[in-house]
């Protein structure tokens, strides 16, 4: 028998008549790890891209191994609930759409180069036959507001938000100001929120336009009265 502490090792080349060789376990399994070390040995051994995507399979393994033993049901139950949560996350996106982001600071209405309301609808127009609502919507918004201010219904004032805009015109034209805050609500959601105009909502805001332009404005009673008696005077 040989010795725990030693490897007998036979030489290929020798006698049946001649004694083994013994070699230590140590350099013996020295001798060993260079021999399997060469090049020949590991010519078919997988890449490391290989090797990386093997260990992160078998690390997601041990986790769903780990989530289904921790499940009721064991991985059947595990299945289910993760479909749950997916028609869950579904019916959220489909009722709620894409979230919307707050601006945290309004932005102004107009760029720095003033142009005339039929300037802007000119231009809306042609986003429109192009399909790209967005800014069809955009220049159409700025077309109302513009118009208004031509009319002198507003005042020319260079850093007014849509918002207010609509908030102004609403109190000389209150028959339209719902219409006039859902457009400027509108031009918001697509120009800060993040949100997709629609050919629907585009024709919404160009049919205020229209209506915009067939409206008088509401005079309240001191301008009534002058202008009366404007015309009283006038008679005369």
């Amino acid at each position: 028998m040989l010795r725990a502490t030693d490897t007998a090792v036979h030489a290929s080349g020798g006698s049946g008549d001649e004694p083994p060789v013994t070699i230590p376990r140590g350099p013996a399994r020295e001798a060993a790890r260079r021999e399997l070390s060469k090049r020949m040995y590991h010519e078919n051994d997988p890449g490391l891209f290989q090797r990386a995507l093997d260990a992160f399979w078998n690390w997601l393994g041990r986790v769903f191994n780990s989530a289904a033993s921790a499940t009721p049901g064991g991985t059947v139950g595990l299945i289910v609930v993760v479909l749950f949560v997916v028609a869950v996350l579904a019916a959220l996106w489909w009722r709620l759409g894409t979230p919307r982001r707050q601006p945290s600071t309004a932005t102004v209405l107009f760029d720095d180069r003033p142009r005339s309301a039929a300037e802007h609808r000119s231009t809306a127009e042609a986003h429109a036959a192009e399909g790209h609502w967005n800014q069809a919507v955009q220049e159409r918004m700025r077309a109302i507001v513009r118009a208004l201010e031509e009319r002198t219904l507003l005042d020319v004032r260079p850093g007014r938000t849509a918002d207010e805009a609509a908030a102004e015109a609403g109190r000389t034209l209150p028959a339209h100001t719902d219409r006039l805050r859902a457009a400027a609500h509108e031009f918001d959601d697509v120009t800060y929120g993040g949100r997709r105009a629609t050919q629907q909502s585009y024709h919404r805001i160009a049919e205020l336009d229209r209506d915009l332009e067939r409206t008088r404005p509401a005079l309240d009673h001191s301008t009534a009265n002058t202008a009366h008696r404007t015309r009283q005077g006038a008679a005369q």
